[in-house]
């Protein structure tokens, strides 16, 4: 067995088809399993905006209550602390404005009757847009 060439040279050749061939298949592999982004477009009609204004929003109601238990209607105090009182006054502002908003802000010392007091004279009046206001405790 002779393992050496007869010129005296090693033959070290490298074949490249084989690595070819795998290079193509990886090649064709990638071609077949990519996905191509394809969009649909939606057909929308838009609206057009106008030149006009919108509405003012209406302005709120503040019914708000004191550690005595006396109703402030937007800063103006009433002359006494009863419901009825309530009611002309929330007549006299809001009128038949059932969507008004009103918001109800009571003192935490106050007397949970003012406050319920208030909210059953908005109930009865039909007002559906009521808030109470709250706020955080400092700590």
């Amino acid at each position: 067995m002779q393992f050496r060439s007869r010129n005296g040279e090693d033959d070290s050749q490298v074949n490249l088809t084989p690595l070819i061939d795998v290079v193509f298949l990886l090649l064709i592999f990638f071609m077949v399993s990519t996905t191509f982004d394809t969009t649909s477009e939606l057909k929308i009609q838009l609206p057009e905006a106008s030149a006009q204004k919108k509405p003012p929003a209406p302005q709120k109601v503040i019914v708000s209550i004191d550690p005595r238990g006396n109703f402030f209607v937007n800063g103006k105090r009433l002359k006494a602390p009863t419901g009825e009182l309530l009611t002309l006054e929330l007549h006299r502002l809001i009128g038949s404005d059932k969507d008004r908003p009103v918001v109800i802000q009571s003192d935490a010392a106050s007397p949970v009757q003012s406050l319920v007091t208030a909210m059953d004279v908005i109930g009865q009046m039909g007002l559906k847009r009521l808030s109470i206001a709250t706020t955080q405790p400092i700590q």
